[in-house]
């Protein structure tokens, strides 16, 4: 038999996760979803990627 069915592991490139926000920061979300046709997960990852760019972390030491 020459053709095989390969099936390999699927790689995890996401994790699901529960988070509590603010009403006001997912009506903002909800806005921003419409304005921009992008879905609320989408528009999050992209603020925690520029957030974690962007921040300074001070040690209070």
């Amino acid at each position: 038999m020459k053709d095989k069915f390969v099936i390999k592991p699927k790689k995890t490139q996401s994790v699901t996760m529960t988070i509590r926000i603010d009403n006001e920061i997912n009506e903002k979300l909800d806005e921003l979803a419409l304005k921009s046709n992008r879905s609320r997960n989408e528009l999050i990852n992209m603020s925690l990627r520029y957030a974690f760019k962007n921040l300074e972390f001070e040690d209070v030491n």
